[in-house]
């Protein structure tokens, strides 16, 4: 059970509707439940009775939202709270022990006056978000930000991913169950092992077997909770497992949460290159917690700077500074570059999309022929900097830009050249392979600086890719 906290007008009955929905919960929109028993809308309450009256009325209400329906207690649920209703210290006890509060960072001054004199007399009270600023803060589990995405509703927080999968069959990667498992309160329907390596056909075939070994048909859901290979692999399943069935995000690096988490694209490797096999699937829920930042290896933390660069790139946003471990605030500012580009292509349709593959042609061939011995994020920064090179080779960008953008993944401990032992000869067979492919040419994403990624054409046989 969800209930959704925080200031009058930051978003809760608006976020509440579309998790219930997602969850296969119901939805109790408290001030809903308070109109409906008084006879009378709120701002008349306070004025006939006072605010305490009305408190009373709130607290009872809140109580008997958890009430059993057809002798069955009430569990799956998410419940939209008044901004006041935890103020009383027994409300606030009542509902940390039959669920988990999510409280919602309070928006700017500026977009709550706006939200609430939008609605003119519906909030009697007014703005009190400066006010209770120390109570709002007072609860550790928080969300900061929220995409609806096509299909997926994407939530960015804190202390979330837990109450988020309760009850649901999860695929965990083998190395996050043994750190999370237990702190998050699941027990895995199936755990599977950790890398690149692993991201095969059979490992596919293993999870279907779970799934029809567990008992799930078409109505239910499953969670992957882990890297982006266990987002891929899960997805790819849920997607082809009795021609389709749902499934929830929970991305545990970086990596996974700035870029496999959102955009409904899974599957799975092949031995002639990488995501050669896979489905557009999106998740219902992606819940990206911050929490998992916290048992990340510095290693880890900047592989997915490499994603979060390349989407600085890409939106020309302003660099970011900092620790490794981004905020959640920072993390929904940089995937609101993802989010809105999957929002106006979401199936590849356009070639909008494709701007989200900088650097990814090179990447992908660098991976592939070191047999994953090199990271995702590693490849990402080494493709995006090569890839700068062939526009400049092409004339399509400045010749300071490859050292200006290399200068930005350095700054996060990144590699910026090619290994040693990748012949070109080599890269080459490897991305004429590529998915974007028709015959010998490949359409690059190419960066040519900052704001300006570009889908260009490429005769991977001619000379200026194999400089």
């Amino acid at each position: 059970m969800i209930f959704l906290y925080g200031a009058p007008a930051s978003g809760k009955s608006t976020l509440g509707k579309v998790l219930a929905e997602r969850l296969g919960a119901k939805f109790v929109d408290l001030d809903e439940r308070i109109v409906a028993k008084a006879g009378k809308p709120i701002p008349e309450i306070f004025a006939s009775s006072g605010e305490a009256a009305f408190r009373d009325l709130e607290s009872k209400a809140l109580r008997e939202s958890l009430a059993p329906e057809d002798n069955r207690p009430a569990t799956n649920l998410v419940v939209s709270l008044g901004g006041g209703t935890l103020l009383r210290e027994e409300n606030r006890r009542f509902c940390e022990e039959n669920g988990a509060v999510f409280c919602i960072d309070t928006p700017s001054d500026e977009e709550l006056e706006r939200r609430i004199g939008s609605a003119a007399g519906s909030r009697p009270l007014g703005n009190k978000a400066r006010e209770r600023a120390s109570h709002y803060a007072s609860f550790p589990n928080r969300i900061a930000a929220w995409f609806d995405l096509e299909n997926s509703l994407v939530v960015i927080g804190k202390g979330i991913a837990g109450p988020i999968v309760s009850g649901v069959s999860v695929v965990a990667d083998a190395t996050v169950a043994e750190l999370w498992a237990k702190r998050l309160g699941v027990s895995p329907l199936v755990t599977i092992p950790s890398g690149e390596v692993h991201k095969t056909p059979q490992t596919v075939m293993n999870l279907w077997s779970a799934f029809a070994n567990g008992g799930l048909g078409r109505k239910d859901t499953v969670a992957a909770l882990g890297g982006g290979v266990a987002g891929d692999l899960t997805g790819f399943a849920a997607a082809t497992f009795m021609r389709g069935i749902s499934w929830i995000n929970v991305p545990t690096t970086l990596l996974s949460m700035v870029d496999a988490s959102t955009g409904g694209k899974t599957g799975c490797d092949l031995a002639e290159g990488k995501n050669l096999a896979g489905a557009f699937h999106s998740p219902r829920v992606v819940a990206i917690d911050t929490d998992f930042l916290g048992t990340l290896s510095p290693q880890l933390l900047s592989a997915g700077r490499a994603e979060m660069v390349k989407h600085e790139v890409i939106g020309g946003l302003e660099p970011s500074v900092g620790s490794a471990a981004p905020s959640a605030a920072e993390i929904a500012r940089n995937l609101a570059v993802k989010v809105g580009i999957v929002r106006e292509d979401p199936f590849e349709k356009t070639g909008r999309r494709i701007l989200l593959n900088c650097g990814h042609t090179v990447a992908h061939a660098v991976e592939t022929l070191s047999e994953y011995r090199i990271s995702h994020g590693d490849a990402v920064s080494i493709g995006c900097v090569e890839e700068a090179r062939l526009a400049v080779r092409l004339g399509l960008a400045d010749p300071s830009w490859p050292d200006k953008l290399a200068s930005r993944f350095a700054a996060w401990n990144l590699p910026v050249s090619l290994p040693q032992g990748i012949a070109a000869s080599d890269m080459a067979t490897v991305m004429k392979r590529d998915k974007k492919r028709a015959g010998g040419i490949v359409t690059f994403a190419l960066p040519c600086g900052w704001g300006d990624v570009r889908g260009v054409p490429v005769d991977i046989d001619k000379g200026v890719v194999a400089e």
